[in-house]
């Protein structure tokens, strides 16, 4: 019993931690906040790293996103379909 219990709160912990994805078209892209907005409203922050220069409005994109404790989705991965 003990063993479930345990298992059980393991995976309640670490939900937050998955991750989610998200696909669209890119309408707005804001440097100073360093978000992108997709077609489907949704905006996404992107990593400090990344060169921004490469995202314009009408991109396509595939993102991996983790959602952060104060709503922030925040990019962890991206693809740029060619």
């Amino acid at each position: 019993m003990r063993n479930a219990v345990a298992a059980l709160l393991l995976l309640f912990l670490s939900l937050p931690a998955l991750s989610a994805e998200a696909e669209g078209t890119v309408t707005k892209v804001d440097p100073e906040a360093m978000t992108i907005t997709l077609d489907d409203g949704g905006t996404y922050k992107l990593p400090a790293e990344m060169d921004i220069s490469v995202i314009t409005d009408g991109v396509q994109v595939v993102l991996a996103y983790q959602e952060t404790e104060n709503g922030v989705k925040q990019i962890t991965d991206m693809f740029l379909p060619e």
